[in-house]
């Protein structure tokens, strides 16, 4: 990429939050059922819990566009990081400037500085964070 935009630095973090929403859950290692598969009749499958929507399972080069952003957020202060991942993850302004404690039009300032310093660090070059 040429040069990265404050958009650009957003669309990254919004795919970076979507990537990760649909990461497969973390289970508990060691437990598992024993019990045989069996097939159920009509009526007894009709008060069966309804099917769980699950999204398609990110691409290893979506995983990886993920890690970066989050090598990123490693150059902003703590609550800059919370702003930014807040509307990656498309929170509404009205539970962001709850969370940060300032009004609306201050937070998409603090959004904008916080975007606008990780554009600097990409197009300045500079390498990323390690990575081990």
């Amino acid at each position: 990429m040429a040069e990265w935009t404050v958009d650009d630095v957003a669309a990254r973090f919004s795919e970076a939050a979507e990537t990760g929403r649909r990461l497969p859950p973390v289970r508990v290692q060691g437990y598992f059922n024993v019990w045989p598969a069996f097939a159920r009749k009509e009526w007894e499958t009709m008060s069966a819990d309804e099917y769980e929507y699950r999204p398609l399972p990110p691409t290893p080069e979506a995983i990886a566009r993920m890690m970066e952003a989050m090598r990123w957020v490693q150059w902003l202060e703590e609550e800059q990081r919370h702003l930014v991942w807040m509307r990656a993850k498309h929170y509404e302004w009205k539970d962001i400037c709850r969370r940060i404690g300032c009004e609306r039009t201050t937070a998409w300032r603090r959004w904008q500085k916080a975007l606008q310093l990780v554009a600097q660090q990409l197009n300045a070059g500079t390498p990323s964070v390690s990575q081990g």
